[in-house]
């Protein structure tokens, strides 16, 4: 199997982080340059039609785009240690905290960098500044309310490390493009949190 990443990328970070967690190391990883426009090559799209990263290639020549689904994909393959809930409760509750940071934190928060950071004028064409600057609000408002999650329980979903951590902790990695600190904006269980998940093998 290969997995095609990107240096950097927030999504691909997240399929690399589930991976370390679950202890695969079997997967070859490729590098596609996106500043090169690799990504929307003839060849790549092939694999990904709609040019976007990771893809998952299975042994059988199949390919898996889409973090979430290479993430289920591979939880089903290698249930331990789980990430994604043992029964359907638990899944249901850890899908929502997952699609509340995919959607609501990273989600604008790419968009504000995208659109207003110079190094990514070459991914994002046309850049639209205003739209940019209009989405950070959100993804800090969602931020705030992670802070005050944080306060009463130690994880993203509630009392063990899940899929949910691993997306927002690349989310706030990806915004130190913006400078964002969670401390320095008054979010200190925020920061504590991502200095307690930074320290773990699958963040390095």
């Amino acid at each position: 199997m290969k997995l095609y990443v990107a240096p950097r990328a927030p999504n691909p970070r997240r399929v690399q982080m589930f991976l370390i967690e679950k202890g695969i190391r079997d997967i070859e990883q490729v590098n596609v340059d996106l500043n090169a426009n690799e990504h929307k090559a003839s060849r790549f799209r092939q694999k990904s039609p709609l040019a976007r990263i990771p893809v998952l290639e299975l042994d059988d020549g199949r390919m898996l785009s889409e973090t979430r689904a290479i993430c289920t994909w591979l939880e089903g393959h290698v249930p331990t240690p789980n990430l994604m809930g043992v029964d359907a409760d638990e899944r249901a509750f850890i899908e929502m905290a997952d699609r509340r940071m995919e959607w609501y934190f990273m989600l604008p928060l790419a968009q504000a960098i995208r659109h207003t950071h110079p190094g990514l004028a070459p991914l994002e064409q046309p850049q639209v500044p205003e739209f940019g600057q209009s989405q950070l609000p959100k993804a800090m408002e969602t931020a705030a309310w992670l802070d005050a999650e944080l306060q009463r329980h130690e994880w993203v979903a509630g009392d063990r490390f899940t899929i949910a951590d691993i997306t927002a902790f690349c989310t706030v990695e990806f915004a130190r493009l913006m400078r964002f600190k969670p401390a320095e904006s008054g979010l200190h269980a925020l920061q504590a949190w991502r200095d307690r998940v930074a320290a773990r093998p699958s963040a390095q």
